[in-house]
């Protein structure tokens, strides 16, 4: 089983509780052998739901072209996908959380929060500073599609943490390159969550339409 694998390779030294459950996957708090906190991501292998909601954003992307169809095959290469999008994120200098490794439908990544207490989602912990934190994401998504060359293509209020005013996208296994046959689309949904969202909170925005062409170069 590859909890056990990584757990022998010591990339994992303690599992935890469930910190979060979904659909697809439940994340678990555990402990690296040097202490430090990690989220362990694991993607459920009996849901008939993740082919269809999910082979949409494989399909398209070169990384992946030779995917095959059966379930467990998708699930195994949207973690590798998830995995791989974080990488690129991070090295970019995207403020996501930290990838430390994944084999077959298990991802091991940093822990954002607290002994166990996830940080919150920015939905049900508004940003002290709108103005700022909404400049902090515009950024992040320019940074992304300029330099990482990827869209995060499922970009909102649900996948951004609060961790003491420093926030952290999260739920990179929709992301798709720049080349993929929707990545401009993805992207403009992309700006319109975000700039819909930060203006509820009172945040001056920009035109969605303003900023798509300035990161887009289009």
């Amino acid at each position: 089983m590859a909890l056990y694998e990584l757990i022998n390779d010591r990339i994992i030294d303690k599992m935890y509780g469930v910190v979060a459950t979904g659909k697809e996957a439940r994340v678990y708090w555990a402990k690296a052998p040097d202490g430090t906190d990690l989220a362990v991501k694991i993607f459920k292998v009996e849901t008939t739901e993740f082919r269809k909601s999910r082979l949409s954003y494989m399909i398209g992307d070169r990384r992946f072209s030779k995917i095959r169809r059966d379930l467990r095959s998708i699930i195994r290469t949207w973690c590798s996908k998830e995995y791989r999008n974080l990488k690129r994120a991070y090295d970019a200098g995207v403020r996501v959380p930290k990838p430390y490794a994944f084999k077959e439908n298990v991802l091991v990544m940093e822990f954002i929060g607290e002994e166990g207490v996830p940080a919150p989602l920015i939905k049900d912990l508004s940003p002290e500073d709108p103005d700022a934190a909404y400049k902090t994401i515009i950024s992040s998504i320019e940074k992304l599609y300029c330099e990482a060359k990827l869209v995060h293509a499922d970009l909102s209020e649900y996948n951004i943490l609060n961790k003491d005013e420093e926030l952290v996208i999260i739920d990179w296994g929709s992301a798709v390159e720049t080349s993929h046959p929707q990545a401009l689309e993805f992207l403009f949904r992309d700006i319109k969550n975000i700039t819909r969202y930060f203006e509820k909170l009172g945040a001056e925005v920009e035109d969605p339409r303003e900023v798509f062409k300035r990161i887009a170069k289009i």
